[in-house]
């Protein structure tokens, strides 16, 4: 009898190695094959500008699984080899080079890309982005001490390399667009917080920065000049001004495609048989009564469950609340729930913001809406259930430290 057709999952990411786990776990016996550009197996890539990029983990500790784990639970994997298309009539995937392989069910898990600089000078060697585990390598050499680092967006990344450039001795300067970063995430208490952070540890802050051209020496970056004339010496630009879902499979495919790969709450997308997760899935939110497509690890982990069950015709939706975290310099954060700018009528704090060992909630019509702690633990939790139970809460009893957090909801 000729083999099954496997269930295809086109990514190399933590969402393809916490599918094909979550597979297993679920009973499925088929065979399972991850097709991934990259070479490297399945990775976890928020190391890769934390303890990996700093020098702590080494670079065993970003794989998803140990190498012999694939064999031993009869995954097939197909490395360094990129998928050039999807049919979904034929139900089958189109390896670059011409190979098709049949899917019995396709798990797009393809993930997102840096946003890349249009303006002169962008293209130089030393003009660095943040997305694969080469890229931290090179990031790593390029901080040295005395190194003359200029980062150009003031977002996550852009905050956490900065912090690493300069554990590492490296001087540097965050240009923002806005007047603070992470302004847009955080709102303006909040992101006061991380300013106030890097300038501490010596970040040059450069606010409302246009950045007009890369200058450039002997064919190597040495500088970003701004629309006011301000020109930075620079030995490497670091550019983390966002990232674009890797939605160009699913759009030439004739998948729904906006700000990402739509899905429904059991990650299902629009065409039958194809499923996503991760950075690239615009997945419906039940909570929200909306879709939303988060950009972290959380998504990457948990999503690949949900569908997963949903490939086993088993009965599954994917409601968990967003959640990331951040270590920068002495600083961790953990932040769960959901907001946007304007989506929140004020921010309430327990414990002293100034010495950055506090919670943040975020309340609209006297309800938290999302929450963060820093240098506070084992408090997410809780947190959490205080968002789901969408109970009301006075200000005054929520900022109290004495207060236990799971005594404002039933």
């Amino acid at each position: 009898m000729p083999r099954e057709n496997p269930i295809v999952i086109v990514g190399g990411g933590l969402a393809a190695g916490t599918a094909v786990e979550a597979l297993r776990e679920r009973g499925y016996g088929g065979p399972l094959l991850i097709i991934g550009d990259e070479r490297d197996r399945p990775y976890i890539r928020p190391p890769l500008s934390k303890g990996y990029l700093l020098g702590k983990e080494d670079r065993d500790s970003i794989y998803v699984h140990p190498e012999n784990w694939y064999a031993e639970h009869d995954v097939d994997l197909l490395l360094g080899t990129p998928v050039s298309a999807v049919d979904p009539r034929a139900a089958e995937v189109e390896l670059e080079g011409g190979r098709r392989i049949a899917y019995a069910k396709l798990l797009l898990a393809t993930g997102s890309s840096p946003r890349r600089l249009s303006i002169p000078g962008a293209d130089r060697d030393n003009v660095l982005y943040l997305r694969r585990v080469g890229d931290s390598e090179r990031l790593k050499a390029a901080f040295t001490e005395g190194a003359r680092i200029v980062v150009i967006g003031g977002g996550w990344i852009g905050l956490e390399t900065a912090a690493a450039a300069r554990l590492a001795g490296a001087e540097v300067t965050v240009l923002e667009h806005s007047d603070l970063p992470l302004l847009k995430v955080l709102g303006r208490e909040a992101a006061q917080v991380f300013a106030g952070l890097h300038e501490e540890h010596g970040v040059r802050l450069h606010p409302r920065a246009e950045v007009v051209r890369i200058t450039e020496s002997g064919g190597r970056a040495d500088g970003v000049l701004l629309a006011d004339g301000t020109h930075l010496p620079a030995d490497a630009v670091v550019v983390g001004v966002g990232i674009t879902p890797n939605a160009q499979l699913a759009q030439e495919a004739g998948l729904e495609v906006r700000n990402g790969v739509v899905t429904d709450a059991h990650l299902r997308t629009s065409v039958a048989g194809i499923y996503a997760a991760g950075d690239v899935a615009n997945a419906y939110h039940p909570r929200y009564g909306r879709h939303l497509r988060v950009e972290h690890w959380a998504n990457a982990l948990n999503q690949p469950r949900t569908a997963a069950a949903s490939m086993l015709g088993q009965d599954a939706v994917y409601d968990r609340l967003p959640y990331f975290y951040t270590d920068q310099y002495d600083l961790g954060m953990e932040y769960t729930g959901y907001t946007e700018p304007g989506g929140y009528d004020r921010v309430v704090f327990r414990g002293p913001a100034e010495e950055r060992r506090f919670i943040a909630f975020w309340m609209s019509a006297n309800r938290v809406v999302a929450g963060m702690s820093v240098n506070v633990w084992d408090v997410i939790d809780p947190i959490r259930t205080l968002i789901e139970s969408e109970a009301e809460v006075d200000d005054a009893v929520l900022a109290d430290p004495g207060v236990p957090l799971d005594s404002f909801h039933p």
